[in-house]
Formats: structure tokens, C-alpha cells, sequence
């Protein structure tokens, strides 16, 4: 946070991926008083061609975010929609394991 001040008061941030690696920093951004952007991912074939570059990446998603092209706000992680995806998650995990102990009983069962 020292860091980022350094360049002048800090109001506004882009994040990318603030539901997965990016949500704790999203967080505590939010906790610091300033405001979260979704930014999408670069396009991936334009990335291939010039390559990886981080810093790259990370000005153009804040450039996305002063132009006000993303506009995206980041999801709260919290309340019923939350509890929803994690009861969504849990049934699809039971399922993939049931389906996984079937198949496995089938092959002992033919060998």
C-alpha cells in the first residue's frame, strides 16, 4: 500500500480475477477505502503474438480502468448468492465422486 502511495493518492484500482487469485487484494483494497474494477483478461491470441509481459498486462488494465472502460464492479462474496455457489460447488463435487466410485465398481466387477 506504502508503495502504490508513493505515485500519488490512490482512488481507484483494476484488478483481474477478483473472485480467484485476486480476491484477498480485492478485499483489502476495499477495506482501505478505494474503489475495486473488474478488468478482463487481455485477448489471448493478441498475448500469444506479443508474447507474456506483466507489466504490460497490469498498465493496460489500468488504463482500461482511467478510461473508464471497465466498469465492472467485483462480486461481494458475501450474502445468499454467495452461500448459493458453494452449495452449487459442493453438489457438483459429490457428483463427480459418486460417478467416480461407479466406475470404479463396474471395473471391479468386469475384471
Amino acid at each position: 500500500m506504502k508503495w502504490s502511495r508513493s505515485f500519488g493518492e490512490l482512488k481507484q484500482a483494476g484488478l483481474e480475477g477478483t473472485g480467484t487469485y485476486g480476491a484477498e487484494l480485492c478485499q483489502f483494497l476495499i477495506d482501505n477505502d478505494i474503489r475495486v474494477y473488474e478488468v478482463n483478461r487481455p485477448n489471448r491470441a493478441k498475448r500469444r503474438l506479443r508474447g507474456k509481459s506483466d507489466p504490460t498486462d497490469a498498465e493496460n488494465g489500468a488504463r482500461s480502468v482511467l478510461a473508464k472502460e471497465s466498469t465492472a464492479l467485483p462480486k461481494s462474496h458475501d450474502g445468499v448468492a454467495e452461500a448459493l455457489r458453494y452449495l452449487v460447488m459442493a453438489r457438483k463435487s459429490a457428483v463427480k465422486a459418486r460417478k467416480q466410485a461407479i466406475n470404479q465398481v463396474r471395473v471391479l466387477l468386469v475384471t
